[in-house]
């Protein structure tokens, strides 16, 4: 079982006089893959221009760019709440950046009240993801807006 709690206690100490929002990425990116198994890709799509671009990652090469709407990103991002998938080929209009890629999680990030982007998690395990994964990363995303 996972320690959010602490995932996102980590998260904030990790955080401390970090001001730039790429590297707070790019270690929160890595701390989450290395704290969760069985993953296959864990990382940001950040909004830029109406559209999701590819932000810091830890996984295989991914997709660059989602449509608002598009997949399960692009669903999380225009809905603004998380999106958890138990099997990615029953979700209609599910983006295959990996093959490999059988469950998925987003969480929407906010700042100052708008979409800032979205933590997308995915592992080659159908059902990997649990109504507690979605809570707990939800916990560290809240610690995350708190310091972008």
């Amino acid at each position: 079982m996972t320690n959010y709690t602490e995932m996102a206690e980590n998260l904030k100490a990790i955080s401390d006089d970090v001001n730039n929002d790429i590297s707070l990425l790019a270690n929160a990116s890595a701390l989450i893959y290395s704290s969760l198994d069985r993953l296959n890709w864990c990382g940001f799509y950040l909004i830029e221009n109406g559209k999701l671009l590819l932000g810091p990652f830890q996984g295989k090469v991914a997709c660059t760019s989602i449509d608002l709407g598009k997949g399960v990103c692009g669903t999380a991002a225009v809905k603004k709440e998380s999106v958890l998938v138990e099997d990615v080929h029953s979700f209609d209009g599910h983006i295959a950046c990996d093959s490999a890629s059988n469950s998925e999680i987003v969480i929407p990030i906010m700042k100052n009240g708008d979409l800032y982007g979205v933590l997308d998690i995915d592992s080659p395990e159908l059902c990997r993801f649990t109504e507690e994964d979605r809570e707990g990363l939800e916990l560290v995303v809240k610690t995350l807006e708190k310091v972008l």
